[in-house]
């Protein structure tokens, strides 16, 4: 009978980088588990916006700095009284689309899809092109909005699934 024992021990050390080498499902974990949050963070932030009576209301202040005006002084002015409607219906359609992108995310960040590389890496890049381009877009039209930091946390989700990238088989 031939022992396996000698072999077992060589094969667990075989390209062994360091004295505590990141296991590779380990590494797939570290990839997903930031995709995955900002797969539910952004259904819930579209969720809210679908759900809510004044969404709008959500990011009151900076909303109002940037109209340059209160809700208040907006929706008395005769010309606006159908505003509050328009702008519910505008605010859902942009809610089940941040859900939908949500949904997307979620779905392909398994760990069969992230075997493939390929996939794994249009992953990144559809993500991060979204949380970059929305701190962008944050910075420049509403700098006073609470969300900038909810932003620059999705950048930091992102950039650690982008940094185990590289270390994935």
């Amino acid at each position: 009978m031939i022992s396996s024992v000698g072999l077992e021990h060589y094969l667990d050390r075989v390209g062994v980088t360091g004295s505590n080498p990141v296991s590779p499902t380990m590494t797939k974990k570290i990839f997903l588990i930031p995709i995955v949050t900002l797969g539910i963070i952004f259904i819930v932030l579209g969720l809210r916006w679908m759900l809510v009576d004044e969404p709008w209301m959500i990011d009151k202040v900076a909303n109002e700095e940037r109209l340059n005006m209160t809700f208040d002084q907006l929706f008395n002015e005769e010309i606006n009284q159908t505003l509050p409607g328009y702008l519910k219906q505008i605010y859902c359609f942009f809610g089940l689309w941040v859900s939908i992108i949500g949904l997307f995310i979620i779905s392909f960040s398994k760990k069969k899809f992230i075997e493939n590389k390929a996939i794994a890496k249009n992953l990144l890049i559809c993500v991060g092109t979204m949380v970059i381009s929305a701190q962008t877009m944050a910075y420049v039209l509403i700098p006073s909005s609470p969300f900038i930091y909810l932003g620059w946390g999705s950048i930091l989700l992102f950039l650690v699934s982008m940094l185990s990238y590289r270390k994935l088989s």
